[in-house]
C-alpha cells in the first residue's frame, strides 16, 4: 500500500486554475522530486497537502486513510488541519526561524506545544531529541546559537531538524536551496541526500535537477499545473517521452 495517494487534485484561485487533475502515489521509503518552470504548480502543490492551502478538488489519503476528500465536509473541519498537518513535514524556501529563540528551541517549540496539548513527553525527553537531529545535522556545536548568528545553509539544516523533530510520514521540501549561496548548497544537499540513504520519505521540489536525477526514485515534471510526465529518473531527464518535458530539460542545460 502506498504511503500518499494524491488523486484529481484541482486548485484554483478566483479564475486562474493553479492545478488541474493531479494525481500521483509515494510509497514508504521512496523519494519524489518535482521539476518544472516557476509557476508550474509545485509550491501550491506541497502548500495544499500540507493543508496551508485547500484543494478545491480531488482526495488525499495518507496510510490508506482519506484525510481530505473536497466532496466530504467532515474532512475539511478546521479543528482537524493541525493533526492533519503532522503527516507532512515542511521545509520552507527561506528557513522561517524564529529569530527570538536559539536552533535547539526552533527545533523543540512545535513539538514542545503538542505535548502539552497531548501529553506524553517531557521537555527532557524532546530536548534530548533536538540535540541529538542538530547533530544529525552536523550542528551540535550550535544548539545555543540565534539564527542571526548562523549561515543561511545552517539555518536551512535547523529547519530540517525542527521538521524531524515531529515525526511526519513524509518530508517536504520547497526549492531548500533557492535562497542559499552556491557555496552553502551543497551542505544541504549532501543532508537531504543522507536521509534518502536512510529511506526517509520525501517529496523535493528542487531546480537542482542533477541532484533529483541522482537521489530520487521518481520524478514529476510539472507545466502550466498539470503532470506532463512522471517516472524514474532515467526515463524522465535522460529520455523524455513529452515534447514540454524536453524544451524544459533544454532550457535548464542552456542556463
Amino acid at each position: 500500500m502506498s504511503i500518499l495517494e494524491v488523486n484529481h487534485i484541482e486548485k484554483h484561485f478566483g479564475a486562474t486554475q493553479v492545478l488541474n487533475d493531479i494525481s500521483f502515489s509515494l510509497e514508504k521509503g521512496q523519494a519524489l522530486s518535482i521539476i518544472g518552470s516557476s509557476g508550474s504548480g509545485k509550491t501550491t502543490l506541497l502548500r495544499c497537502l500540507n493543508f496551508l492551502e485547500k484543494p478545491n478538488g480531488g482526495t488525499i489519503a495518507v496510510n490508506g486513510n482519506i484525510i481530505f476528500d473536497a466532496a466530504d465536509p467532515a474532512t475539511q473541519q478546521e479543528k482537524e488541519i493541525r493533526a492533519k498537518r503532522l503527516h507532512f513535514g515542511l521545509v520552507f524556501q527561506n528557513f522561517n526561524l524564529f529569530p527570538q529563540y536559539t536552533a535547539l528551541q526552533n527545533v523543540t517549540l512545535a513539538r514542545e506545544l503538542l505535548a502539552k496539548e497531548r501529553g506524553g513527553e517531557s521537555k527532557k525527553e524532546i530536548e534530548e531529541e533536538g540535540k541529538m537531529l542538530l547533530a544529525q545535522m552536523g550542528l551540535s556545536d550550535r544548539a545555543t546559537h540565534y539564527p542571526h548568528q548562523l549561515s543561511g545553509g545552517q539555518q536551512q539544516r535547523v529547519a530540517i531538524a525542527r521538521a524531524l523533530a515531529m515525526h511526519p510520514d513524509i518530508l517536504c521540501f520547497d526549492e531548500p536551496t533557492s535562497a542559499l549561496d552556491p557555496e552553502l548548497t551543497g551542505e544541504v544537499l549532501r543532508v537531504i541526500r543522507k536521509l534518502a540513504e536512510q529511506k526517509t520519505t520525501m517529496i523535493i521540489v528542487t531546480h537542482e535537477m542533477a541532484f533529483a536525477r541522482d537521489v530520487a526514485d521518481q520524478i514529476i515534471f510539472m507545466d502550466g499545473g498539470v503532470i506532463v510526465e512522471q517516472g524514474d529518473p532515467h526515463q524522465v531527464i535522460e529520455h523524455p517521452r513529452e515534447e514540454r518535458t524536453r524544451q524544459f530539460l533544454a532550457r535548464y542545460s542552456e542556463n
